[in-house]
């Protein structure tokens, strides 16, 4: 075992996750440290969970390393029932007095009628295996039930709602904090922390076990540049399948603010989508983007709300406000954009930025997007475009703009997106749509002025 590995074994915590490379070890380690912390409990029930029965067998008890492997002769697998209890389960004996006895419940988050029979009380240790892909309904009912959470799962969709309700509540320890990948830290940092929820990032390097032929020979199966490859070789979350913006890369396409203060800007814009319900992960974006000179689209800031987040939601006539200070504050920063492009299907908050312009002095000029002007299909393309030649380009902070391109997905039945994980990716539209014709150097201008600069 490695250092991390034995320090994670060690670690006490009410609530664990482990993500990170595939090959890390994350459930040969992660199950041990499940079945110790079942026998150091008081209870007698415990849950171990996967997606099916048959998924669970294969991966954590017959595997090499497995349950079975390990602990042998020290429990009893019972797939169909036994006597009087009818799921699925293990019998632990964790020492010669069978009185102590611990039972084991195996359950598939597949099957809600079966799991939702035996939620009927409460457990001491709960382990879900991959639990990025379980019902979010079951996580919440047998978490709630539980002294003990561990969960593995694997890098997928940030907007997966175990991620901000469950995942990002946790925070690495101090002396494994750098080996969390920055864009994933950033996801972790936007939620509030709970008290020692902890969480775990594992490596191929983590594995002691692994040999470098191996390691090697599923890095070179593996072709690099695919999300595959994001997920699986790096670690770090993003859709697989089915993505818009399947060209876009973090390495290629976002730069650090210095970056960005290299370039001369022709314009600047701000474009503005909003959805009002407290009852859905849908936001109010902001986008603030930089058209430069040599023809790039640049994301230079963003500002994102969720009513479902807000005590007191915010109706039209605040966010008109909070926009005010979002483009002022850019105005400092960068530079003066005096066209505001709003949904121009959200007319109540574009006569509300009417009924501001009248009351306040304000410089600012509030439009409805051009969305007649180009459809979605058109901007999608258009965009993809802007990317492959390098041309559309994000600020590294502006992290829920880039979990939406790396979540933005075609719907499987239909030529057209998803109506999810879209809203920074509508404002940006809103906001280039009336420059489009300068992004790519179409005009002919020049790159760098006689200083090298853009």
């Amino acid at each position: 075992m490695s250092e991390k590995y034995i320090d994670f074994m060690v670690h006490e915590a009410p609530v664990e996750f482990l993500e990170g490379t595939t090959a890390s070890g994350k459930t040969t380690t992660g199950v041990p440290k499940f079945m110790f912390k079942v026998a150091q409990s008081p209870k007698k029930l415990h849950i171990l969970s996967g997606l099916d029965l048959g998924t669970i067998e294969k991966n954590i008890i017959t595997k090499d390393n497995g349950i079975l492997d390990i602990f042998g002769s020290t429990i009893d697998y019972n797939p169909d029932g036994k006597g009087k209890i009818k799921l699925p389960h293990i019998i632990y004996h964790v020492d010669a007095n069978k009185a102590h006895d611990k039972i084991i419940y195996v359950l598939g988050y597949d099957n809600k009628a079966r799991w939702k029979k035996a939620l009927g009380g409460q457990y001491g240790c709960l382990y879900i295996d991959e639990a990025n892909i379980a019902d979010i309904d079951f996580v919440r009912e047998a978490a709630m039930r539980s002294d003990y959470l561990i969960g593995t799962l694997n890098p997928d969709d940030p907007n997966i709602r175990i991620f901000d309700e469950y995942v990002n509540c946790c925070r690495p320890i101090e002396k494994y904090k750098n080996d969390v990948p920055k864009e994933i830290m950033e996801m972790i940092k936007r939620i509030p922390a709970k008290p020692n929820w902890t969480y775990w990032f594992f490596t191929f390097d983590d594995n002691a076990g692994l040999t470098k032929e191996k390691k090697d020979r599923i890095i070179e199966n593996v072709p690099p540049g695919t999300k595959i490859y994001k997920n699986k070789i790096l670690g770090l979350r993003g859709r697989a399948t089915g993505l818009v913006f399947s060209n876009f890369n973090t390495n290629k396409h976002t730069i650090k603010k210095y970056e960005a203060k290299q370039f001369k800007y022709r314009y600047f814009s701000c474009g503005v989508d909003t959805a009002y319900s407290s009852d859905s992960p849908d936001t109010i974006s902001f986008i603030f983007i930089g058209i430069t000179m040599c023809g790039k689209c640049v994301v230079l800031d963003e500002e994102v709300t969720n009513n479902a987040d807000l005590t007191e939601p915010l109706a039209p006539s605040d966010v008109i406000k909070h926009l005010v200070e979002f483009l002022e504050w850019n105005r400092k920063e960068w530079g003066f954009a005096k066209n505001v492009y709003i949904d121009s299907a959200d007319q109540a908050t574009i006569k509300e930025s009417h009924k501001y312009k009248r009351n306040n002095a304000c410089i600012y000029t509030f439009n409805g997007a051009w969305k007649s002007k180009m459809k979605v299909i058109d901007r999608i393309h258009a965009q993809l475009g802007y990317i492959h030649e390098g041309e559309y380009l994000v600020m590294e902070h502006c992290i829920n703009h880039i979990i939406e391109l790396e979540s933005y997905c075609w719907k499987e039945d239909k030529y057209e997106p998803e109506d999810r994980n879209d809203h920074t990716i509508n404002a940006s539209q809103y906001g280039w749509i009336p420059f489009n014709k300068f992004i790519g150097g179409k005009d002919g201008t020049t790159t760098k002025d006689k200083d090298g600069n853009y």
